[in-house]
C-alpha cells in the first residue's frame, strides 16, 4: 500500500506542477517572466525535518535561517526581507515533490531549497524545471540532479560536490594514504546517492591498483546486516567502504564490532550527523568518511560561522548546516546581483556565480550547474569528527 500511496502522491504532485508550468527547458514559463511581490523575498526549504535522517533537514534548516537573519540583518534583498517556509519531506521522494509543488504552486516562492537527500531533490527537480522557480540543493552529490542524461536541468543547482569527485577522494584516500589493497563494499541499493557513490569508489580504487573483494548490499531501515557482514569477514578486506546514512552506518559498525571485524569503515558525507557518534558509539571509531567542511578548519571565515551558529543554536554546526548556510547565501548574493525578480534572471545570477567565498568552500558554479569545490577527510576520534585533509578537485 505504501509503494502505491507514494507513486500516486509523486504522480499527482509533478502533474500538477507540469499543468501550472509551460516547457521545462529554455528560458522561463510564464509563471516568472513577471517580477514576484515587491514587498518580500519568500524562500522555500524542503527537508527531513522528520525520520530517520531527521538531523539532515534540522541542521539544513537551521543553516538556512543564519542565512536569512544575517542578510535582513544588512537589510535583506535589494532592500526586502526575506522570509522562510519550510515543508516537512519526511525523508521521502514523495512527499518532497508534494511539498516542492505546494511551496512552487500555492506560495509562489522566489527560490527552493534542498532536499539534502539525492532521491528527494530528484523528485523536486521536474517541479522547479516545469514552473521556472530557481533550485539550490545544499547537498543532494548524485549528478542526475542537475543533469538529466546529457541535459542540464535549467532552473536546479547545486552548492555541494557531486559523487564522481567524492567516490574518488576516498578511493585516493584509501590507495594512496592508507596504503589499504582489499576493500569490501557495503551499499544501500534503494538509495541513489549510496548506489551511486560506491560504483564510483569502486571504479576508482580499481583504478588505482586495488582490489574489490566483496561487494555486498541492504535497504534503509534493515536491522539486521550479520549476513552480509559475515560474508565481508570471511574475505578479510582491510576496510569496509559503506556510503550510506548515519542511522545505518552506525548499526553497521556496532554489528561489525560484534562479529570480530577490526577493520575501519569508509564513508561519505551521509554520515554526518552526531547521532553516528550516539548509536555507533565505540563501534565507529577509527573510521573515516569525505565530508564538505570541518568546523575545525582555522580559516577566519569558518570560525566566524561557527561562532554565530553556536551563538544562536547553541551546538557546533555540522556539514549539513553549514551548506544549508551556503545554499541560501549563494541564492541572495544571486538575487542581490540578478537583474529583476523574475526566476529567469535570478537562476542566470546563478548559474553566474564565480568565487563565491562559501563556508564548505570557494564555489564557482559550473556549466552542469555543479559546484566546483575541495573536500575533507575526517576520522572519528573519541566520539567526534578530527579534520585529516582536505582534497581539491
Amino acid at each position: 500500500m505504501r509503494a502505491v500511496r507514494a507513486m500516486a502522491l509523486l504522480a499527482a504532485s509533478l502533474a500538477l506542477a507540469a499543468c501550472q508550468g509551460k516547457k521545462a527547458e529554455g528560458d522561463a514559463p510564464a509563471k516568472s517572466a513577471a517580477a514576484p511581490a515587491a514587498d518580500k523575498i519568500l524562500v522555500g526549504h524542503v527537508g527531513s525535518m522528520t525520520g530517520s535522517e531527521a538531523t539532515f533537514g534540522q541542521s539544513t534548516d537551521q543553516g538556512i535561517k543564519l542565512a536569512i537573519e544575517q542578510w535582513n540583518a544588512k537589510g535583506g534583498v535589494k532592500g526586502k526581507p526575506i522570509t522562510l517556509r519550510t515543508y516537512d519531506s519526511q525523508g521521502k521522494p514523495e512527499e518532497a515533490a508534494v511539498a516542492a509543488t505546494r511551496l512552487v504552486v500555492n506560495d509562489k516562492v522566489n527560490l527552493l531549497l534542498g532536499e539534502v537527500a539525492s532521491s528527494r531533490s530528484l523528485a523536486m527537480a521536474p517541479v522547479a524545471d516545469g514552473n521556472g522557480t530557481p533550485m539550490i540543493t545544499p547537498s543532494s552529490t548524485n549528478p542526475r540532479v542537475t543533469k538529466d542524461k546529457d541535459k542540464v536541468r535549467p532552473f536546479v543547482f547545486r552548492v555541494c560536490f557531486i559523487d564522481p569527485f567524492q567516490g574518488t577522494v576516498m578511493a585516493k584516500f584509501a590507495r594512496n594514504d592508507r596504503k589499504i589493497e582489499k576493500v569490501a563494499i557495503l551499499r544501500d541499493v534503494g538509495n541513489d546517492y549510496s548506489m551511486g557513490l560506491a560504483d564510483y569508489f569502486l571504479a576508482k580504487f580499481k583504478e588505482l591498483g586495488g582490489t574489490v573483494v566483496d561487494d555486498q548490499s541492504y535497504k534503509a531501515g534493515d536491522q539486521d546486516f550479520k549476513a552480509q557482514l559475515t560474508a565481508i569477514k570471511n574475505k578479510n578486506p582491510q576496510a569496509v567502504y559503506v556510503p550510506g546514512y548515519y542511522t545505518d552506518v552506525a548499526l553497521i559498525a556496532r554489528q561489525a564490532r560484534e562479529l570480530g571485524m577490526k577493520q575501519p569503515l569508509l564513508g561519505g558525507d551521509g554520515w554526518d550527523s552526531a547521532k553516528l557518534f550516539e548509536i555507533g558509539g565505540k563501534a565507529i571509531e577509527g573510521s573515516f568518511y569525505s565530508n564538505h567542511y570541518s568546523p575545525d578548519d582555522p580559516s577566519p571565515r569558518i570560525q566566524e560561522f561557527v561562532k554565530a551558529y553556536k551563538a544562536r543554536f547553541g551546538v557546533v554546526p555540522d556539514g549539513l548546516a553549514a551548506q544549508g548556510y551556503d545554499a541560501a547565501m549563494v541564492g541572495f548574493d544571486a538575487m542581490n546581483r540578478a537583474a529583476d525578480g523574475s526566476g529567469a534572471a535570478i537562476r542566470d545570477a546563478i548559474g553566474a556565480t564565480k568565487d563565491y567565498p562559501g563556508v564548505t568552500g570557494i564555489i564557482t558554479i559550473d556549466a552542469n550547474h555543479d559546484a566546483v569545490k575541495p573536500a575533507v577527510v575526517l576520522e572519528v576520534k573519541d566520539g567526534k569528527s578530527v579534520f585529516i585533509t582536505t582534497v581539491a578537485p
